[in-house]
């Protein structure tokens, strides 16, 4: 179902080994809006698609994909908010970068057929550890260990030489507590543009213990990438004659021949190891502790073509009086991340309480690394090219406190506070050989308190809430701004009020809910630069993001159902001042723009599916369409600069048959139906001279497409 009031089943609350999630997830009768993926829908997906590609008919969701197929660099909206304002957790650990406040979905693939479950918070939701979540949450879990062994093998191919294969086995709950869980996955495309292949894999294991009183469970995930680099898009004028062209890595050689870079790619790995202790210390109260760590190494790795040998740091200014040369080069990084998490939980008849404390450190490194410059002879030592290194520690203290009290049995009342203290010191010196090293040191505290009321009567539930947040600088933020004018910048604050009502019938379910998050100092490109040439965000005064969100669902008969839901929303800036660069005469040129929309949000977000099913085991047939309304490239508001509403339509022939020990599962899944010419993504930079000139990248999405999906599971 697509629908916000769909609620995790209650009886998984009295699971011990859900416990380390229960303190991230909003449960039925808390005043959050919410909706639920569970394991089936996640399954039902396509295989080319990324979690947030999975994700996309859920209300308010907005995904792109840099390759234009599922696979690789994916990223997706919520109410028009932005990646790096989304808190997403793992079993109630967070996931987002703690210092771009990002999450690189590439990096941890085939979620998708690991989860037992999603649940997607609109708005600031519940208290979150981490980076904060400022207008969504996603919060995860692996999986409830099943009573019975099982196995599961998955087999898919299809367009652009698209191949995903995994395979998944349980020992289920042994006699004396044990079980054991491991699943693995590869998965390849070409990419549906020039250069999008990717080729990843992940693999996943746990193994617990639990009784009646006592669960422990080690968990182990790893992801690793290669996939090549799609983040410049392409411009506008360039996807109207050849849409699946990419200029990452295009040089011409010695005999004037166009060549590409055959290792223009984004390389990563990254491994994650949980382990988590619950005890039930009497029949209401129960005690988690989980300890985390996560450790990544990567790197980016360019050719590039007439770049100036100072700007890389080289001993020398020029080499033989030439200044600049083709260069190849990789932009590397490794973090580590330590995380303590304990949670206490009192569940009565009346009242229910969640507190709980995190710490989490996290140490950064990012630092360049010359391979080979054109002109330069073969046997130079690269290793003395002193290009840049930076480093970044960043420690981040939370507690809150969260209670849902039921004075009548209709009535619940919540209240939920949240302390965040963060710790951020970053020092070294940032690309092109920057002569001023970088030199930041930050202390923040954070209150975020949130209260609201739910009634709950017949099949009827109603509910309203307040919640305050904040959020910090990110990375990016903070370096660029300190190499720019020095320009402060502040947190970024929010309200958010939701309302909300829904019905639950036999065959019919409806909800509709209402949010105004109001933003105070938000940070935002202006256009201004920084002395390396990259954009500065700076403290904008006031923002808003209104609007309604519909669901409904409806299922006449047992072999058809119909759901489906929209969101009608206002997303504007009281004022904003564009910066356009004025090379020539060293200065800029200023824009002001008042109520006016901002970037990325369109105003018009729906989503509808029909499911045919004749018999319980044997075909289905699976119909959706996804519409978004108007998305402009900055936040000027101009006609010319903007991506048109769009509408995708999706189709899935499933047959399932079930045998003595297993079944055996077929699909076809065939994206963009109607094979619709669109791109869903873009950036852009503006500047001056003698008048505006615009520059942009867009990100075309693959056309008429299909996969086909074998499995057995048993």
């Amino acid at each position: 179902m697509l629908l916000p009031l769909c609620a995790w089943a209650q009886e998984n609350d009295e699971r011990l080994d859900s416990v380390v999630v229960s303190s991230t997830r909003a449960g039925e009768k808390t005043p959050v809006t919410y909706s639920v993926m569970g394991a089936k829908a996640l399954q039902a997906a396509s295989p080319s698609a990324s979690l947030p590609m999975a994700m996309n008919l859920l209300p308010s969701v907005v995904t792109y994909n840099e390759g234009g197929t599922g696979l690789g660099n994916s990223a997706m909206t919520i109410r028009g908010v932005k990646g790096s304002q989304i808190n997403v957790t793992l079993n109630g650990i967070t996931l987002n970068d703690a210092e771009s406040q990002e999450v690189f979905w590439v990096n941890i693939p085939a979620l998708t057929g690991l989860l037992s479950g999603v649940q997607v918070q609109r708005g600031l939701g519940t208290s979150l550890s981490g980076a904060g979540a400022f207008g969504a949450s996603i919060n995860m879990d692996t999986g409830f260990v099943g009573e019975a062994p099982s196995a599961r093998v998955e087999f898919s191919a299809g367009s652009y030489k698209t191949m995903v294969t995994s395979a998944a086995v349980s020992t289920g709950l042994l006699p004396h507590g044990f079980y054991a869980q491991l699943a693995w996955n590869l998965a390849h495309t070409d990419g549906y543009i020039r250069n999008a292949r990717v080729l990843s894999s992940s693999l996943f294991g746990v193994l617990g213990w639990m009784n009646e009183r006592h669960s422990v469970r080690l968990t182990y995930l790893m992801g690793e990438q290669t996939s090549g680099i799609t983040w410049d898009g392409i411009s506008p004028e360039m996807f109207a004659l050849h849409r699946t062209y990419n200029g990452a890595g295009e040089y011409v050689d010695d005999e004037g021949v166009i060549r590409y870079y055959p290792n223009q790619e984004d390389v990563y790995a990254q491994h994650h190891l949980q382990l988590n202790y619950t005890v039930k210390l009497s029949p209401g109260f129960s005690w988690s502790n989980t300890l985390d760590y996560t450790r990544g190494d990567g790197y980016d790795e360019y050719y590039k073509t007439g770049r100036e040998f100072a700007e890389f740091g080289y001993p020398f200014a020029a080499w033989e009086g030439a200044e600049k040369s083709d260069m190849t080069f990789r932009k590397r990084l490794s973090n580590n991340l330590y995380v303590w998490k304990s949670d206490l939980r009192y569940r009565g008849r009346r009242l229910k309480v969640d507190g709980g404390l995190a710490l989490s450190y996290h140490q950064g490194r990012h630092w360049g690394e010359m391979m080979w410059a054109r002109l330069l002879p073969k046997d130079f030592d690269y290793s003395q090219v002193d290009w840049y290194a930076n480093y970044g520690n960043k420690l981040d203290m939370s507690a809150f406190a969260r209670a849902e009290y039921q004075p009548l049995p209709w009535l619940t009342a919540y209240a939920d506070l949240q302390y965040r203290h963060i710790h951020y010191d970053f020092w070294g010196a940032d690309e092109k050989a920057s002569k001023k090293p970088i030199d930041y040191h930050q202390n923040w505290d954070f209150f975020n308190p949130r209260a609201g009321v739910t009634g709950v009567w017949g099949g009827h539930k109603a509910y309203a809430s307040v919640a305050l947040g904040h959020r910090e600088p990110g990375r990016s933020d903070i370096k660029e701004n300190v190499k720019g004018e020095l320009i402060p910048i502040k947190p970024e604050a929010m309200v958010d009020v939701e309302a909300g009502y829904a019905f639950t019938g036999a065959h019919f379910q409806a909800s509709v809910s209402l949010y105004a998050m109001e933003y105070f100092d938000m940070l935002l490109e202006t256009g201004k630069l920084s002395s390396s040439g990259y954009a500065i965000k700076e403290n904008v005064g006031r923002g808003w993001r209104r609007g309604v969100e519909l669901s409904a669902a409806y299922a006449p008969w047992r072999w058809l159902s119909l759901d489906g839901n929209a969101t009608f929303s206002t997303n504007r800036l009281a004022s904003f001042t564009a910066y356009l660069k004025d090379w020539g005469a060293g200065r800029y040129v200023e824009e002001v723009y008042n109520n006016t929309p901002m970037l990325m949000s369109p105003s018009v977000v729906a989503a509808g599916r029909v499911k045919i099913q004749p018999w319980s085991a044997g075909p289905s047939l699976s119909l959706s369409g996804k519409y978004v309304g108007k998305q402009y490239w900055d936040n000027t508001g101009c006609a010319d600069r903007c991506i048109p509403a769009y509408f995708v339509m999706d189709g899935v022939l499933a047959y399932s048959v079930p045998f003595r020990i297993g079944t055996v599962s077929l699909s076809l899944h065939v994206n963009n139906l109607l094979n619709h010419n669109y791109y869903a993504n873009v950036w852009v930079y503006r500047e001056w001279s003698g008048k505006p000139s615009v520059e942009a990248g867009v990100y075309p999405q693959a056309l008429r497409n299909f996969m086909v999906k074998c499995s057995l599971s048993f």
